[in-house]
């Protein structure tokens, strides 16, 4: 039987243990409660961060794309390679002016592809086999430590750029030419008038012996040769093209072909004559134009000694936006072409492929039309025919919009034709 005294101990030693129990559960519940805040802290910067993760990515996609589109919409080609040199990707304008596919470039070395190139198609300018012409550049691709992670290859369309270089050079050395040219006839047009006064004196007192005089006839017939190509060389180094108004488109090209006519046989060629509704008229002084289109004419007409097809054609240049209010007029045929390494010395002065001929027909074209402030390009292939290209300001103010008569307008290109015969020959 338990006494007072001896219930005491336990009852203290009970009541401590509860009491310890209580402290430690206390303890242990406040911990809980901390762990469980925490825990709830660490979700909720768990959930943050998964936010700023998602916004980060979203960010880093929308800057991928933005940077894709701004690749894939350059003109500019481009091609990335990795620290090996390895092609990883190329935009959409490297392959159109490659001709390859992405899939054909990459795993490629970007050393051998531009090795290629330069082989096939020669150093700069590298002319493609699409008339397109290209220079190349390369460059490092480090990171913030200038550590190497890759290679930029970029292919630059400087076809524009280098026709522009082209007509420069062209405009100069014609220019210098044309200098040269005109103190030359100006310098031997004073002696000839004296060649002709005297031959002409000679007819007058020889007219009583017909065979002597007739001698003095030559002299003047060649004497007028002479003069009539200094005065070609004249109109080359001066040309006025100061009587400027509007002229009937069709009506223009007509005349011109009806001027052509000694030239045109019937059944040789096929002629097409393709004006535009929008280019019922032309600003340019009327017979100086004429004398251009005839001319590029009787060249094309010449060019097809076996025949084939004459195009005259008006039309808006509107495939040139900084061009936009100017118009085209081309002849083209389908003859033997003009080799590439001539094509751009056709409008010098001289310059001729005739066993006949003065070289100087192309020259006053060219002349003739930068006195209209235009300009002529010339397009040729070897064996498939010539285009003339010239481009000239539509005028001062828009012209009275006039039906194009007389011809039969095809509903879907907007042109007229016709069909006559023409001759052979080649180009001046």
């Amino acid at each position: 039987m338990t006494t007072p005294e001896t219930a005491t101990p336990n009852h203290d030693l009970l009541t401590r243990a509860f009491r310890d129990f209580d402290q430690a559960a206390t303890v242990l519940q406040q911990s809980y409660d901390a762990l469980t805040t925490r825990l709830q802290q660490m979700d909720l910067e768990l959930a943050q961060t998964n936010a700023s993760l998602r916004e980060h990515l979203r960010e880093t996609e929308a800057m991928r794309a933005h940077v894709t589109a701004i690749l894939e919409s350059l003109d500019t080609g481009v091609i990335v390679a990795d620290s090996q040199d390895v092609v990883m990707r190329c935009n959409h304008s490297t392959e159109r002016l490659l001709g390859l596919s992405q899939a054909q470039l990459r795993g490629r070395q970007v050393r051998a592809i531009v090795e290629e190139i330069r082989q096939q198609h020669g150093e700069y300018p590298v002319v493609l086999p699409s008339g397109i012409t290209i220079a190349l550049s390369q460059t490092d691709l480090t990171d913030e430590t200038g550590t190497l992670i890759g290679k930029l290859v970029l292919i630059h369309d400087v076809t524009r750029i280098r026709q522009l270089e082209d007509r420069l050079q062209r405009r100069n050395r014609l220019e210098a030419m044309g200098q040269m040219v005109g103190s030359i006839a100006h310098e031997i047009r004073n002696p000839l008038g004296s060649v002709e006064l005297f031959a002409s004196m000679l007819r007058k007192d020889l007219r009583d012996q017909p065979q002597l005089r007739s001698y003095a006839e030559h002299i003047s017939m060649a004497v007028q040769s002479m003069d009539r190509l200094l005065s070609n060389l004249l109109v080359y180094t001066r040309p006025d093209c100061s009587r400027l108004g509007w002229h009937a488109t069709e009506l223009l090209i007509r005349e011109v072909l009806t001027l052509a006519s000694h030239a045109i046989p019937p059944g040789s060629v096929e002629v097409r004559c393709e004006v535009h509704p929008l280019v019922p008229q032309l600003w340019c002084d009327g017979p100086k134009m004429k004398q251009v289109l005839l001319n590029l004419v009787l060249n094309a007409v010449q060019a097809m000694p076996e025949g084939g097809t004459l195009t005259l054609a008006a039309c808006p240049a509107s495939h040139q936006p900084q061009e936009s209010t100017a118009i085209q007029l081309t002849v083209s045929d389908t003859g033997t072409g003009i080799p590439s390494e001539l094509q751009s010395r056709v409008f010098d002065p001289f310059f001729t492929t005739k066993d006949q001929g003065t070289g100087l027909g192309l020259a006053i074209v060219h002349a003739l039309v930068e006195a209209h402030q235009g300009r002529i390009d010339v397009e040729s292939s070897p064996g498939r025919g010539t285009s003339f290209v010239i481009t000239l300001p539509q005028g001062p103010a828009q012209a009275p919009q006039m039906p194009v008569s007389g011809v039969a307008v095809d509903g879907d290109s907007g042109s007229s034709a016709e069909r006559v015969g023409l001759t052979e020959g080649e180009h001046e």
